[in-house]
């Protein structure tokens, strides 16, 4: 398939590189540096070898969503949607963006938002987890009121926002101490961004905005193999959950998820029959994964070749508005 569209694919600025170093070997870390900071070599060149025509691409992580201090974080946010805006007027059809945004005030995070959007013409925003306000060890999950009036804005812009990998602070998460190689993409960004993830689904914000989109990486992060035991539980007892109806029926209706990172068969069958290959999108992970292991995979996987078009590219079609 030559004309995928892939959306978790991820760049740096000098300000974040660092963050992603603990993500790579020693010996590949250099590739890695040089990769998150291209856009128009290797970038470009893998997308055209693998079959992507078009890359919708975000800061990596935790980058903003790390740095305690709001106006420093709104600084670091801007910097990197102006690069990001400045690639996307040199390759207008190839590169899409999804903007960061400093979550640490909810105020600066909707008038970036509604910079990027309006103003740079971006398809969204993808935030890389909770947000570290104040202080270092200080965490905050979007599900906090504060953050009302911000999830208000956001959904009248009608753009759909990504759930993006971080790993928990281990003062937060002492089952990590001592199994470090458990962090990270191995586990502790499922753990983490799933239970974000049901947060957000379970508080009501959907039904407060039925229009808003969420999309998660990595089939879901876990959630769609686990939702039914999760409804079951709960419709034995609610114990305090405010939202209206099934946690299932928001991720059927609010959720999209994406391949990234997860070259899997039976996982994608499994997601299929959970939630419809119209709520699935393909993606890479770039530069943390290859696009020639993802490509190698998806293209040959044993799905429809109708369900291949709309998971590789015709569902990005529809929810972006591209043409």
């Amino acid at each position: 398939m030559k004309d995928k569209i892939a959306l978790e694919e991820h760049f740096a600025i000098d300000q974040t590189i660092g963050d992603s170093q603990v993500y790579a070997r020693a010996e590949v870390w250099t590739t890695l540096r040089a990769n998150l900071l291209d856009f128009e070599q290797q970038r470009l060149e893998q997308m055209e070898e693998w079959g992507t025509a078009y890359s919708i691409l975000s800061l990596n992580s935790p980058a903003v969503q790390a740095i305690p201090e709001a106006g420093r974080a709104n600084d670091v946010a801007r910097r990197a949607n102006d690069v990001l805006a400045e690639q996307i007027n040199r390759h207008p059809k190839r590169f899409g963006g999804f903007a960061a945004l400093p979550m640490q005030d909810p105020e600066l995070a909707a008038r970036e938002l509604e910079r990027c959007v309006n103003e740079l013409g971006f398809h969204g925003f993808l935030v890389n987890g909770f947000s570290q306000v104040g202080d270092a060890d200080t965490v905050v999950y979007y599900d906090d009121p504060r953050f009302e009036e911000f999830w208000a804005r956001a959904a009248a812009l009608n753009k759909p926002f990504y759930m993006h990998p971080r790993d928990p602070l281990l003062t937060h998460a002492k089952v990590f101490d001592g199994a470090h190689w458990l962090t990270g993409p191995t586990w502790a960004f499922a753990a983490e961004t799933s239970m974000h993830a049901l947060r957000l689904l379970s508080s009501g914000l959907f039904d407060r905005h039925p229009e808003l989109q969420m999309i998660l990486g990595h089939f879901g992060e876990g959630i769609p193999f686990n939702v039914w035991r999760i409804d079951h539980i709960l419709r034995k007892g609610r114990r305090g959950m405010p939202c209206e109806r099934d946690i299932g029926d928001y991720l059927r209706e609010n959720v999209y998820i994406t391949t990234s990172g997860n070259f899997r068969t039976p996982t994608l069958l499994s997601t299929m029959l959970e939630v419809g290959s119209d709520r699935i999108m393909y993606s890479v992970d770039y530069p943390f994964e290859k696009h020639e292991d993802a490509a190698r995979w998806f293209d040959r996987c044993e799905i429809s070749e109708n369900d291949r078009r709309k998971i590789g590219r015709d569902n990005a079609r529809r929810l972006f508005g591209l043409a």
